[in-house]
């Protein structure tokens, strides 16, 4: 079961998509054209594929795990292309805190 909330990671984008629940994940979804690498996030750090089955879209579960270190890469970019933050102070202990900071 996916624990909300969540990213989106979009293939060869830095950019992150907060997604605090499945109807946030469906309404951003619906608008983006998406790639068999793309995915979600959550916030235990499990890794889902987006699958489009019939128009409905349905996130299939792999066996990677993002740990906080990865997690705090990702922002690190994300914030990079921003460019608002000083790289050097973002840290997270949890892969959760790293999600909820996007939240803001």
């Amino acid at each position: 079961m996916i624990s909300w909330p969540c990213i989106l990671e979009l293939a060869g984008d830095d950019e992150l998509i907060y997604l605090d629940s499945e109807l946030d994940f469906i309404s951003e979804c619906q608008e983006l054209l998406l790639s068999d690498e793309d995915n979600v996030i959550d916030s235990l750090g499990c890794r889902y594929l987006i699958e489009s089955i019939a128009g409905k879209l349905k996130l299939i579960k792999t066996r990677q795990i993002v740990f906080a270190e990865e997690m705090t890469n990702l922002i690190r970019a994300h914030e990079f292309k921003k460019s608002t933050l000083c790289l050097s102070k973002i840290y997270f202990l949890t892969v959760s805190d790293a999600i909820q900071s996007l939240s803001i």
